[in-house]
């Protein structure tokens, strides 16, 4: 790979909107491109606009920057298969076991690596944000869903299907709403944003102080488990829902988490809003494609968090 020659094509898929970057070797985001998630969109639709914006990218890496993409990288809302060879997210009804990761490839004619988003954001927080230089952390979506990313002596927990992290589905309040798993009170049918929305009847763009600070109450229940479980002392939090609540959100999390982490290791776990806001998820994305690249070039089961 040469820094200043070649690029990653970095690509999010959320749950309201699909967005498309141009990322250097060294995660600088130099372009990029946004399109809205249309709900009315059927999967062949929705995937068009996804390959606009990743076309746009494509075009403008040889015209205007003069530069070569070398690998696609993909975050994406789950559910979804390992490496996003099919994806579920319940928050795009369109897209059910659709074949992502094959369609990009077919689309770009380049490599194309994947992850969920919150590994994604891991890995992006671990190589230049919050919890740059740290080896063991907890990384957490709160947005139209929730999810996290686990990272133990540098490396990200994969889990025996790959799934390992998710937060989402940790009960936080017993015989509480029923989950898309089937089980009640998980923290995805508690604080995501569908959640809110459901509970609410307002979307969470449109929060009750009250609102904010339970989201945030349920969030620090769920992640101190998580700590007291795998000895961590350090959290990071993004997503739409979270960033979007602020202060209120966090310092009741944190309250949540001085409460429950109570044993020696774990007291004084934090919990830390994403350094890098809304470059965040596309510098995760383009993390996972160097990370493909590297791993097909040498592989080996070692890679460190960010490539």
């Amino acid at each position: 790979m040469n820094p200043d020659r070649d690029l990653i094509v970095a690509v999010d898929v959320g749950g309201t909107r699909m967005s498309a970057g141009l990322m250097t070797l060294r995660g600088d985001l130099i372009d990029r491109a946004v399109a809205l998630v249309d709900d009315s969109q059927g999967d062949h639709e929705l995937f068009a606009s996804l390959v606009g914006i990743v076309g746009d990218m494509l075009a403008r890496a040889d015209e205007h920057h003069q530069m070569t993409p070398i690998a696609v990288g993909v975050g994406c809302v789950g559910p979804a298969e390992p490496g996003l060879v099919s994806v579920s997210p319940t928050s795009i009804g369109a897209w059910r076991d659709f074949p992502l990761r094959d369609r990009l490839v077919e689309a770009t004619g380049l490599p194309v690596h994947g992850e969920v988003d919150a590994t994604c954001l891991a890995m992006a927080e671990g190589w230049l944000g919050a919890a740059q230089g740290r080896s063991n952390f907890l990384a957490v979506v709160v947005s139209s869903s929730i999810s996290g990313g686990v990272v133990l002596d540098g490396q990200v927990v994969e889990g025996a299907s790959g799934k390992a992290g998710n937060i989402g589905h940790l009960v936080v309040e017993p015989n509480g709403r029923r989950c898309s798993c089937g089980s009640r009170g998980c923290l995805d049918a508690e604080a995501s944003g569908r959640a809110i929305e459901v509970i609410t009847g307002r979307p969470p763009t449109e929060p009750s102080y009250e609102i904010m600070q339970r989201t945030g109450d349920l969030v620090g229940r769920a992640v101190s488990s998580v700590c007291n479980l795998l000895d961590l002392d350090l959290v990071v939090v993004g997503g739409a829902v979270a960033l979007g609540f602020g202060a209120t959100f966090f310092n009741s999390a944190q309250a949540a988490v001085d409460r429950h982490s109570r044993v020696d290791y774990a007291r004084g776990a934090r919990i830390t809003p994403a350094r890098l806001g809304d470059r965040g998820p596309l510098v995760g994305a383009g993390a996972v494609g160097m990370r493909g690249v590297r791993r097909a070039s040498r592989p080996s089961p070692v890679d460190p968090v960010a490539g």
